[in-house]
């Protein structure tokens, strides 16, 4: 049995030695071993190659000379093995790079032959070839993944969200011609069969690719510590609808990952999937399960705010939407059996059993600033977890977003954090807005932010001034995300770090103009999923 991780491989020459083969999608939870033989900011696709070998015991690999890190991760494999073997790939589909391939291809059969021991068999490899070529080839998709190999999981969850008209361009891609092409049998016909698959992001023609294909959005998929997909990203970002996300192949789910797509979907094919039209529907209500709290909003027929109340998350995700929901049909003065469709919101949005319809943050926060204010064309949304920032249109539809990478910086946990260390409490800290000195905390870590805080403490700096530092790193870390969909007045802000008086001040500053507020700032999300219940029907 023997294993490879890139599409380029030549499975059908293996194959024609009579040996099985399969590609390696690793599923670790760590890097135990794999750190001990590289180092630990390594790509960390290359950590689980090294991780999944160790951990399954695998005696033979193939692997591609794609990049560096793949090049080192058959450096510490190679007297760990009892096969292991590289072929070097060019980066282009020319006659003299077809020539050179094949060359590699012809190295790589003469010494699997002297591995196996086994004769190569001529029609088992023509056989496998052709119904390469045959499969299918069509073009007519709407959304391709690039960048840095995605994980199984990964793609299908895209394919799942956008229809299943989605092409996989990264090396865990399916293998099939792009274009027609003959094979006569030979080893360097073989070579231009693989180099005319779509190309992966080493492949030199890839810019070309995706004009002439003309994908309605790109999710750009990046891996931690890969340094490959900055020069290919660089090229398509400003040409192209682009979304891009990192990962990595630890077994951690990433809600932020499912928001980003999910979202990504909605606004470049418009898909809400939002129910035929029911009868008799008289409320409408919104349950936005976020991180740190639950805000729940029930709407009439007129869009008219009925009802609405925040509570915390805690635990229960699902007891949490149903207080909420309850507590927002109680000041309504309706019954809960009164609402005819319920829309779920945030990052609990799909635990929320008895919801009609799961939506997206960034698209229901659209909604909803864009009915309580129909001048705003930039959301500035912190909440408990994370930060975004919505560019939209006349009309309330997404244009742009970004969300915050992996970390509590400048969210409202960071905040919460930052006040505990101070000894005080949320609304004591929010209401802080005078200071003697211009402090300033150059981390926007919170672990490091902590021991800065804790330093100017130390160093007998006031409270206040300290609070005004806090505020105006939280500012900053909103304003880059602003800068990055290049965001435009009016401004609105939402989440419940909006209640805080001193990151508003900042962020005025900052943006030159007023920020609009709403007169609750944390149902925004639920505001716009009730409303998108609504205009369902």
């Amino acid at each position: 049995m023997i294993a490879y991780v890139c599409k380029y491989t030549p499975v059908e020459i293996i194959k024609a030695f009579g040996e099985d083969i399969f590609c390696i999608e690793p599923k670790v939870s760590s890097y135990e071993n794999a750190e001990k033989l590289l180092h630990p900011n390594m790509c960390s696709f290359a950590k689980a190659i090294v991780e999944s070998v160790l951990q399954d015991d695998i005696k033979s690999l193939v692997l591609t000379n794609c990049c560096d890190s793949i090049k080192r991760v058959y450096d510490v494999l190679k007297d760990r093995m009892e096969f292991i073997e590289i072929i070097d790939l060019p980066r282009e589909n020319t006659p003299a790079a077809a020539q050179f391939f094949y060359y590699q291809l012809e190295r790589f059969k003469s010494r699997l032959s002297k591995r196996l021991n086994e004769e190569f068999d001529e029609e088992v490899f023509i056989s496998q070839v052709n119904k390469l070529i045959a499969q299918n080839k069509d073009n007519n998709f709407d959304i391709a993944i690039m960048g840095a190999r995605a994980k199984k999981e990964l793609v299908e969850f895209v394919c799942s969200t956008a229809g299943g008209r989605v092409l996989n361009l990264t090396c865990s891609g399916e293998r099939f011609c792009q274009n027609d092409i003959s094979f006569d049998g030979s080893l360097e016909s073989y070579a231009k069969v693989l180099l005319n698959f779509p190309p992966c992001m080493r492949m030199n023609i890839k810019r070309e690719f995706i004009e002439e294909n003309s994908f309605k959005g790109i999710i750009y998929n990046t891996i931690k510590f890969c340094d490959f997909y900055s020069f290919e990203y660089a090229k398509i970002k400003e040409k192209s609808n682009v979304l891009k996300i990192e990962t990595d192949f630890s077994q951690n789910a990433n809600e932020q990952i499912r928001t980003r797509v999910e979202a990504f979907v909605e606004k470049t094919l418009q898909k809400g999937n939002i129910p035929k039209s029911m009868s008799n529907k008289r409320y409408f209500a919104g349950i936005d399960s976020g991180s740190t709290s639950t805000n729940a909003v029930v709407i009439d027929s007129s869009k008219n705010i009925l009802g609405y109340c925040t509570v915390k998350t805690g635990f229960d995700v699902v007891s949490s939407a149903k207080a909420a929901l309850s507590e927002a049909c109680s000041m309504a003065g309706i019954n809960e059996d009164d609402i005819s469709f319920i829309t779920s919101t945030g990052y609990g949005r799909i635990s929320i059993p008895f919801s009609n319809l799961q939506v997206t943050e960034i698209t229901c926060h659209a909604k909803g600033a864009h009915a309580l204010f129909s001048s705003a064309r930039t959301i500035i949304d912190i909440g408990g977890q994370d930060s975004k920032v919505i560019k939209i249109d006349e009309d309330g539809n997404v244009l742009d977003f970004v969300m915050n990478d992996k970390c509590s910086a400048g969210t409202g946990r960071f905040i919460e954090y930052m006040a505990r260390v101070l000894e005080l409490d949320l609304e004591d800290f929010s209401k802080c807005l005078n200071f003697s000195e211009d402090l300033t905390i150059s981390s926007m870590c919170t672990v490091f932010a902590e021991s800065e805080v804790i330093s100017l403490i130390a160093q007998g700096k006031k409270r206040e001034d300290i609070i005004r530092a806090i505020n105006k790193v939280v500012a900053i870390k909103a304003i880059s995300l602003v800068n990055r969909v290049k965001g435009e007045k009016d401004f609105v802000i939402t989440g419940g770090v909006a209640k805080n008086k001193g990151v508003v001040l900042e962020l005025e500053k900052r943006l030159g103009c007023k920020l609009l507020i709403p007169f609750d700032p944390q149902i925004v999300g639920a505001l716009g999923a009730a409303i998108i219940g609504l205009e369902g029907s």
